[in-house]
């Protein structure tokens, strides 16, 4: 089975009529973060539109683009956790003649679902969303109707999954799984009378859209059906939730909202949360770019050391603005870090606390520690707002193989964070390092431990309902 999306998606659908390809495009834009190796869109009547690359250098296809306008539609930015970087893993994916499908998650039955649909749908079924995708094809020829296929299918799924589906009637449906795992969000756009779905509700500030409310888990919105507004049909009953608590500290834009919660005021409260916990000896609080800037402030605030830009990304390079965790191979992940400038004179001569989002497989915080080093340094500490990684993620997010974990390599069966700290601590060479625990992971971002996911911190994956069979990283990229 191919390639497993953590991705961005949206939706839209204007009951005014209006073209809604620009605010999908935009859209894409505010989602970059989520996917950086291809992107694509779909509206009716045309062939899906994807582009390997990021999702900004549409204007570089204007001309094309220009044949694609519609009232709905739905796109897609990638970042693959299982699989092949190529266009033909690229989405949205067409299923059929009668939809096209779009998927940020993890579907861990993928094999057993292209198994039921092989005899109809022979060889199209190589990646979990087209697995996915085929079988809902095949219920809904038997059922006729969208919300009652889709609670069939529900009841199949293992996994993280949020779609968005354009059918050819030019509807548009947004899916969330029964847990939540995967974030989604509704907006409006009042000028256009536009309903748009997006992963993120930075996405809805990016094209001026009032942001409505989360989708809730287990629901699923049809927008512009025949009551040409919004509709909600429930296709799971309520469940204990088990939001991804990785988005809070990495992976959503800290200008978005996830569940109700405000991600830049969450790491911005475990940089304060860290520095009660772990206060260091130090003159200057320096974060690693970007997404650890809101914890490295609130940590200055909370232990009085002032903070400054020690590292900055050169943005004027090819890869300065990506960002490392996603690259699909090592080699660009190293790349991306190496376009992080040490600031000379903010680092020399001082003893510094490094603020970082995580450390997984460690190669990005050696190549930082040792540019700070270089750079005169000298004492560098390091606290992580996440705790130690060392279980894979089956529900969107590349952490596929233990083998690759720090955490784990380290361990030694050995598996108290202290232990764990001190020794991933010497082996990207600081002089001290701590990681934050999941109380005060929960406690930052304001929900119930119950309510989260930590499977990829203490390997419990009971909310999954299945226990995952661990493979190595070779096995899980072939």
């Amino acid at each position: 089975m191919g390639a497993r999306e953590a991705c961005g998606v949206v939706g839209a659908h204007s009951t005014k009529g209006v073209d809604v390809v620009p605010k999908l495009l935009k859209g894409l834009e505010a989602l970059q973060h989520r996917g950086q190796e291809s992107w694509g869109i779909a509206v009716s009547g045309r062939p899906v539109y994807k582009k390997m690359g990021l999702a900004f250098n549409w204007y570089n296809y204007a001309q094309e683009l220009s044949a694609y306008k519609g009232p709905a539609g739905i796109g897609h930015v990638r970042y693959s956790t299982k699989g092949r970087s190529n266009l033909d893993n690229a989405q949205p994916v067409q299923i059929g003649t009668e939809f096209s499908i779009a998927h940020n998650g993890t579907i861990v039955n993928a094999e057993q679902l292209a198994r039921a649909v092989s005899a109809t749908y022979k060889g199209k079924c190589g990646t979990d969303t087209k697995a996915a995708g085929y079988r809902l094809l095949q219920i809904l020829r038997q059922e006729n109707d969208w919300f009652y296929a889709f609670e069939r299918l529900g009841k199949e799924l293992i996994g993280a999954y949020s779609f968005v589906i354009l059918n050819r009637r030019g509807e548009v449906f947004a899916i969330r799984d029964p847990r939540g795992y995967r974030p989604l969000c509704l907006g409006y756009h009042q000028k256009s009378h536009t309903y748009v779905a997006a992963s993120e509700s930075c996405a809805l500030t990016a094209i001026d859209a009032e942001f409505v409310r989360d989708i809730e888990p287990g629901e699923m919105v049809r927008l512009g059906g025949p009551k040409r507004g919004l509709e909600s049909f429930r296709f799971a009953p309520r469940t204990e939730s088990a939001y991804c608590s990785f988005e809070y500290t990495y992976f959503a834009h800290p200008s978005s909202r996830v569940n109700g919660v405000s991600v830049y005021e969450a790491r911005k409260k475990v940089g304060k949360i860290l520095a009660k916990k772990h206060g260091m000896r130090g003159n200057v609080v320096i974060p690693v770019p970007d997404s650890a800037r809101p914890a490295a402030l609130g940590y200055s605030v909370q232990s009085g050391i002032p903070m400054d830009e020690g590292l900055m990304k050169d943005r004027y390079r090819r890869k300065g603005s990506m960002r490392s965790f996603i690259e699909p191979k090592q080699s660009g992940r190293e790349e991306v870090v190496k376009r992080i400038i040490p600031i000379r004179e903010a680092i020399e001569g001082k003893e510094v606390i490094v603020v970082d989002d995580s450390v997984v497989r460690g190669t990005s915080s050696r190549i930082i520690v040792d540019s700070l080093k270089k750079a005169g340094a000298k004492r560098v500490g390091m606290v992580v707002t996440f705790p130690p990684i060392a279980y894979p993620c089956y529900m969107g997010v590349d952490f596929p193989s233990r083998d690759e974990l720090i955490a784990h390599q380290v361990a030694k069966g050995d598996t108290s964070i202290a232990t764990v700290g001190r020794k991933v601590g010497k082996a990207i060479g600081v002089e001290e390092f701590h990681y934050n625990d999941i109380e005060g992971l929960s406690q930052a971002i304001g929900l119930p431990q119950s309510s989260l996911c930590f499977a990829c911190i203490n390997g419990d994956y009971s909310k999954l309902g299945m226990t995952p069979n661990f493979k190595t990283k070779k096995a899980m990229k072939g």
